[in-house]
């Protein structure tokens, strides 16, 4: 079994293999010469203390090869569409299946080796592209401090890996369903589309309770490194002040990037803001008002990289389970 599906998916690990090599070439050069610029501008730096200043000043990589590396996020879903979706699918609608279990070889293990390969060759590929992008970059991410951004936690790290094993199992799984070969790539892309945002969007920010930290207006301390900023906002002696949104819109004012209604602040401070924050913060701060901001800090990086993998997997092996269920059991 393992000879025929080699035999079977011989051309598509050709070509996957090509394109990884291709990529690895263009990212190692690049990566390398990122590397470097990137040090010099930090002795630099260091030499006349202005590396408070560099990721301002300094441009790291290529718009074109930097837009590559973040197109790298719908690696995985590629795999589940043109390895995942077929697997099976194709199988049925050919009636090669039917000849395969004439041979000797039991339904199980014919779905065993098949979907074993495939999610084998995934878990290979996601993770061979999610090192080299966070390889890439390392530089981008000691400058930019941007681990948890979502267009970078995305394809780095171990994440790349749980994605693909989710895509590669939902295309088989659609196409075990469906038995229909383009109606399961399609249904493939929607639904890992879908699944990934609910999961990006709604979910991940609430992995771990997030951490909150109150400071001076006119004496900011932001926590150090690659944090992730969940939320923020002004907190006075009556709890939280709403925001110009939750406040119904009217006359507003942004502070710490958070418009906040003028509504809601003391009356004594109002006509202080316009005249500059050395009068109007400290009038804030004698009534008992300072910001705040929610955060995840960047100690929990590997551990959101962890559990958030740990979902798809486990997606992944519910899917793997529904396709054994359909596959032994229909036309049993």
């Amino acid at each position: 079994m393992t000879w025929l599906v080699w035999r079977q998916h011989r051309n598509q690990a050709y070509i996957a293999a090509a394109v990884l090599a291709a990529l690895a070439v263009l990212l190692l050069v690049s990566g390398r010469q990122m590397a470097s610029q990137y040090q010099s501008a930090r002795a630099s730096c260091a030499a006349s203390h202005t590396c408070s200043n560099l990721a301002n000043t300094l441009s790291l990589g290529t718009p074109a090869v930097s837009l590559l590396v973040t197109l790298t996020v719908v690696v995985p879903c590629l795999l589940g569409v043109f390895w995942g979706g077929p697997l099976v699918a194709r199988e049925f609608e050919t009636g090669t299946s039917q000849f395969a279990w004439t041979q000797g070889v039991s339904r199980s293990r014919w779905l065993a080796v098949k979907i074993g390969w495939a999610l084998l060759a995934a878990a290979a590929w996601g993770g061979a592209v999610s090192a080299l992008v966070t390889w890439w970059s390392s530089p981008v991410n000691a400058l930019r401090h941007q681990n948890f951004r979502a267009a970078q936690f995305d394809i780095q790290g171990v994440v790349p890996v749980g994605y693909a094993l989710f895509a590669v199992a939902l295309g088989i799984a659609a196409g075990a369903l469906l038995r229909r070969t383009l109606p399961a790539m399609a249904i493939t892309v929607g639904v890992f589309t879908f699944v990934r945002l609910v999961i990006g969007q709604d979910f991940r920010s609430h992995y771990l309770t997030a951490l909150t930290k109150t400071f001076s207006f006119l004496h900011p301390a932001f926590p150090q490194g690659s944090y992730w900023l969940v939320s923020g906002g002004v907190v006075g002696p009556g709890g939280q002040v709403p925001s110009a949104s939750q406040a119904g819109g009217g006359p507003h004012l942004s502070i710490d990037g958070v418009p906040i209604s003028m509504s809601n602040l003391p009356a004594a401070c109002r006509t202080l803001a316009f005249q500059g924050p050395f009068k109007f913060f400290p009038c804030l701060t004698a009534r008992g008002y300072h910001p705040f901001i929610t955060y995840q800090p960047a100690s929990r990086y590997w551990a959101f990289q962890g559990i958030e993998a740990g979902i798809f997997v486990l997606i992944a092996a519910a899917l793997v389970a529904v396709t054994a269920i359909v596959v032994l059991r229909r036309d049993a």
